[in-house]
């Protein structure tokens, strides 16, 4: 029925119906990457994305934050967090599909990949993401207490969710979250002040006290935390529930009021006398718990990939439906700049995204040539792909005008989730620095990243330039801590652009090489040069490919 006062037309249709998976830039590095043969549910991950059903969920989840239960009605410690039944229905999808930590127990080359893409494809919702992710990583630093893992990773790895505090050995599955950083330490978790004491009688139990400043998904069944042991610094896992059902010393202080992720608890708390079992030897917590960190990092890297493709794909759907001066918003050459332009920045993270999936499945098969590689590349990546994803949104954004500035619209959200990426398991400075560490440290790392590079040498004069550049670059090291952002930014541009000159369209390895190697470009997106081939760059941004 029209309005009394106007006719609504040339608003853009909601996009709905299309398959986030069918992404060129996807299902290339997927099929590149050994995991063709998850394609079939690849695709029921993304068509299952696109529909109205799934992104009402998360439109839900969002919008109606978990609350925080401290007390029952009684007065008596209750802990709990209650979330919406739309985050229920997301997480029970995404364990269903084994995008938590089912590629564990698959053995099959690949594996990690296809988690990966399904991850980039179930996109209706960052928050459970996090709870996801931390249940994909808790594995391998698990397996440093072998008789713990053999307890706990059936249960982890297996595709059901079982939500509700029970003793975790009698739930069909489990979620796993992580608990490191204190209120005085942040990133520095050597200052943690949270005290582990062995108890009499039972060897590797301890008795935790002390507190934590970030910890996210509170609700899940099992976390890997760091105390203070005789012996140093050290990790444990503590169940929120003890054998037998009784609730473990675990106190909720509050929940964070977040700029975005709001579907996801993140809380403030307490160990009072909680019980925690060690994992690893007493004073290398943090080479335990790094295995954890390594796992996360690349899912920060897999989030802000599919976060900038989600928003491309937004503003390219509004351009292709809106007109504006007698033309639609596509046709236009500046709104082409734009888009080919963000197109760019999301073809080359998903690609390097993918690389980085390859070589941690590689590496977790024990190929150490792969693993020397994730090593410094992902720490490269994991700063400068997290550090573009808000940067891509706020284009996008603008894209739609007004509406992208309004919560009704998918791009707001997107928007607020994406700076939480660059800051989760290690910001900016953290990242930049622990690629350079990774260079001084395992020098091996540099020779496997400089011998990746060097597979795209002679493509492009503009490639061999930077290379070469960053080489000079690497050769001086007076004052390398303060130009740490500029060297790692250099490393993780060239491997991108590396990647796509041997696997993208040359459409695309062209316009990147110009711009991000050469500099012929501006200080905002839509500053591409004459002369470049937009046409196939944008085709590979449309929706539903």
């Amino acid at each position: 029925m029209a309005a009394e006062t106007h006719e609504v037309f040339n608003q853009v249709p909601p996009l709905l119906g299309h398959d986030t998976a069918a992404d060129p830039a996807l299902l290339e590095g997927v099929a590149r990457e050994g995991a063709a043969w998850a394609l079939p549910e690849i695709h029921d991950v993304g068509r299952l994305a696109g529909t109205a059903e799934a992104i009402e969920w998360g439109r839900l989840a969002e919008r109606t934050p978990p609350v925080l239960h401290t007390h029952d009605r009684y007065g008596r410690r209750l802990d709990e967090v209650e979330y919406t039944a739309s985050y229920h229905r997301l997480m029970e999808t995404a364990v269903s599909h084994g995008i938590h930590a089912a590629p564990w127990a698959d053995d099959r080359p690949g594996a990690h990949v296809a988690r990966a893409a399904k991850f980039y494809a179930w996109n209706v919702d960052a928050g459970h993401g996090c709870p996801i992710s931390m249940t994909y990583a808790v594995i391998p630093a698990l397996r440093a207490n072998p008789e713990l893992a053999s307890r706990f990773e059936p249960l982890l790895t297996n595709r059901a969710y079982d939500p509700g505090l029970r003793d975790p050995e009698t739930k069909a599955g489990l979620i796993a979250g992580m608990s490191m950083t204190e209120k005085q330490g942040g990133s520095d978790v050597r200052a943690n002040t949270t005290t582990a004491t062995p108890l009499p009688g039972e060897p590797g139990a301890y008795r935790l006290v002390g507190h934590k400043w970030f910890t996210s998904a509170p609700m899940s069944d099992l976390f890997l935390t760091l105390a203070q042991a005789p012996g140093g610094l050290s990790c444990f896992l503590l169940p929120r529930v003890l054998p037998g059902g009784e609730r473990n010393g675990i106190r909720f202080q509050r929940l964070k009021d977040k700029l975005g992720n709001r579907s996801n608890a993140s809380s403030e708390i307490e160990y009072h006398d909680a019980i925690g079992y060690l994992v690893g030897e007493e004073g290398r917590g943090v080479r335990t718990i790094v295995e954890m960190v390594n796992q996360t990092r690349l899912d920060c890297v897999i989030g802000s990939a599919s976060g900038m493709r989600s928003a491309l794909v937004q503003a390219t759907h509004h351009a292709q439906h809106r007109s504006a001066f007698g033309k639609r918003l596509i046709e236009a050459p500046l709104m082409r700049n734009v888009l080919a332009d963000l197109a760019l920045e999301s073809e080359a993270a998903t690609t390097a995204m993918l690389r980085l999936s390859g070589a941690n499945d590689r590496a977790v098969h024990g190929d150490g040539a792969e693993a020397a590689v994730r090593r410094l590349a992902l720490a490269a990546t994991k700063y400068y792909v997290c550090k573009r994803g808000p940067a891509v949104a706020a284009e996008a954004l603008e894209c739609l005008g007004g509406n992208g500035y309004i919560e009704d619209f998918d791009l707001a959200r997107i928007y607020r989730e994406l700076p939480l990426l660059s800051i989760w398991e290690g910001s900016g400075n953290v990242a930049a620095l622990d690629a350079l560490r990774a260079i001084g440290r395992e020098p091996q790392t540099l020779d496997a990243f400089f011998a990746e590079a060097e597979l795209a040498a002679g493509a492009d004069v503009r490639y061999d330039d930077a290379l070469a550049a960053l080489k000079k670059e690497l050769t001086d090291v007076a004052d390398l801590e303060l130009r740490a952002r500029r060297v790692v930014e250099q490393i993780a541009v060239v491997f991108q652009a590396g990647l796509l000159l041997r696997h993208a369209p040359s459409a695309v390895a062209d316009a990147f090489c110009a711009t991000r190697l050469w500099r012929d470009w501006g200080s905002a997106f839509g500053t591409l040069p004459a002369g470049l081939d937009l046409g196939p760059i944008l085709q590979r941004a449309s929706p539903g490919f």
